[in-house]
């Protein structure tokens, strides 16, 4: 009995008609191209399509997603990435068997190849190229990093365990240096970026070594591995940042230019000595991402119009403000993005500068040089800009200098530490900033937070508690017409629910009315009321918009913006 054949199989499928298939038969004799090549780029098939019907007429089992569960350790160890990457084939353990997926089953060679190495007795299956490739990406580095640990964990309790400080730096430069350290902390960094991770943390405790990461703002326990190679991993870090392997006693911040792919990352490092040994923290800058253009931030209707107004004029501060890691600078170089033209001169002072913008001239600040965000300040001035940015605001001295600067006609952009817009106008007070000037100055105040995005792949509907939606402002009456969802957590998630995150905004323009506030010394919250008056929204409010779109949860709004921020006054 003849096996069918592909199209034959797509028809019973009812994938394509049979005249859709005929009709692409006569192309493939035309033009000497495959079927499924003349069927793809007709669009009369998907890449899942196409391999669900391969895998039926070679008479294997289709995967139609490769989850961590069937990810074998012991497997992958034995096969090297490149031979996996260059015939896209990835073994894993299917139904209790060791099972090589392909996206093309008739290329016999590196199935026969692989099976030889993986000792035979081996199934197959049909997957797509990019399901296979994720399954790479996603596993590979994960799984032989587990098998690394088992590795290093030999002898762990051998009786020659190494305490902090006890060799010496000939040693310690030799062990950072073998071939197991230096697998582990690449497979850190690679891991991280693959996961998005803003963060690595290295955390030495009495008996262990912990490592987490950041990611979408929370932390995640990674892997655990053995005390005795705690200085080894630290000193490894040091040497990829040109830090000095020896000083253990002072804090020491460092930095790491990589490729991890075609993507270049950039890292911060800060070492700090700590009780059990040195604490080190890698901040990842993926540089491949770029900017985010204004129109992206999702701002709502009022806020994303009063933003353009704003930064269009000629003169005045811009400053964003909220905690450390809520976005201000992604939000900055936005709106310095929209305003990068031939005809406008544009000039930075950060620490570091993070995203390299063409047509921007940036400057690194230096402190141990004198190159401070003050001085660095003084001298742009004297370059003629027309746009300033300045990384942070933090003492009294860059204040008064920006805000001499808008009076002289530069629009200036900065962030600044504090808890809600009309709180800005307090910390400028504070600083020394006569109210005075800063009435004249100060052109618009956005106080941000970061909210965790809901994974599109499993997010939930579900009705919330009364309760629960008295915390946003609603009540069951109030909230009916609204689709609430939940986070579930899935394999495209990493379980957790969530995956991304977006901004919600509070944006309070200085009106004539809230200047006049300002020069009469008028409390935060007279200046929050009256700035709600005139049609600001609250963080809270707006994560209720961001609710009922469906993008975020409750528990996640609340998280970032107290009870009171949701209910205007």
């Amino acid at each position: 009995m003849l096996k069918k054949k592909i199209g034959e199989i797509l028809v019973e499928l009812n994938i394509i008609t049979q005249n859709q298939l005929n009709d692409a038969l006569v192309e493939e004799k035309s033009s000497g191209k495959f079927l499924s090549q003349v069927l793809l780029e007709k669009k009369m098939v998907s890449k899942i399509d196409l391999a669900r019907a391969l895998a039926q007429e070679v008479s294997v089992p289709f995967i139609e997603k490769i989850v961590e569960q069937m990810a074998d350790t012991q497997l992958l160890g034995k096969v090297p990435l490149k031979f996996l990457r260059q015939h896209i084939v990835v073994p894993i353990m299917f139904e209790g068997q060791k099972t090589i997926v392909t996206s093309n089953p008739r290329d016999l060679q590196p199935l026969d190849d692989l099976s030889l190495l993986l000792g035979g007795d081996v199934g197959y299956a049909v997957s797509t190229e990019d399901i296979i490739n994720e399954a790479i990406n996603r596993y590979y580095p994960l799984e032989s990093s587990k098998e690394m640990m088992e590795e290093l964990s030999e002898g762990e309790h051998d009786g020659l365990e190494i305490e902090i400080g006890a060799m010496d730096e000939k040693d310690i430069m030799q062990q950072a240096n073998e071939a197991p350290i230096v697998k582990l902390v690449n497979h850190l960094i690679v891991q991280a970026v693959k996961e998005e991770a803003s963060d690595i943390h290295i955390e030495p405790f009495e008996k262990e070594l912990r490592i987490r990461y950041r990611i979408d703002g929370e932390m995640y326990q990674r892997i655990i591995p053995p005390k005795r190679y705690q200085s080894a991993i630290v000193s490894r870090i040091k040497i990829m940042s040109n830090l000095n392997i020896a000083e253990k006693r002072v804090p020491q911040d460092g930095r790491i230019q990589i490729k991890v792919g075609d993507k270049p990352i950039d890292i911060r490092v800060s070492v700090l000595p700590c009780n059990f040994g040195e604490r080190v923290v890698m901040r990842l800058l993926d540089k491949s991402r770029g900017t985010v253009e204004i129109e992206k931030l999702n701002l709502n209707a009022r806020d994303f119009t009063l933003l353009k107004r704003t930064i269009e004029r000629p003169n005045g501060i811009v400053l964003v403000s909220g905690p450390t890691g809520s976005g201000k600078t992604t939000t900055l170089y936005s709106v310095l993005t929209h305003l990068n033209k031939p005809e406008v001169t544009i000039i930075t002072v950060e620490n570091p500068v993070e995203y390299t913008i063409y047509g921007v001239s940036q400057v690194q600040v230096n402190e141990m040089a004198g190159l401070t965000f003050a001085a660095a300040l003084r001298s742009i001035l004297r370059q003629d800009p027309d746009v300033v940015l300045i990384g942070e605001i933090r003492d009294a001295e860059t204040a008064q200098i920006a805000t001499q600067a808008a009076l002289t006609g530069h629009l200036v952009l900065s962030t600044i530490h504090t808890n809600s817009a009309p709180a800005t106008i307090t910390r400028l007070i504070d600083m020394g900033v006569e109210p005075f000037l800063i009435a004249s100055s100060l052109i618009c105040v956005i106080s941000q937070r970061l909210v965790r995005r809901l994974c599109i792949k499993c997010k939930q509907k579900y009705d919330p508690s009364p309760e629960m939606l008295s915390k946003i402002a609603l009540t069951p009456d109030t909230a009916k017409g609204i689709e609430f969802y939940k986070p579930v957590g899935c394999d495209e998630c990493l379980k957790t629910g969530y995956r991304g995150r977006l901004a919600v905004f509070e944006m309070m323009e200085v009106s004539d009315e809230i200047a006049k506030l300002i020069v009469q010394r008028a409390d935060a919250s007279i200046i929050r009321k009256k700035a709600l008056q005139e049609g600001m929204t609250l963080l809270g409010m707006d994560g209720v918009r961001m609710i009922k779109s469906g993008l975020t949860s409750i528990e996640e709004v609340i998280s970032v913006a107290y009870v009171e921020d949701v209910v205007a006054d």
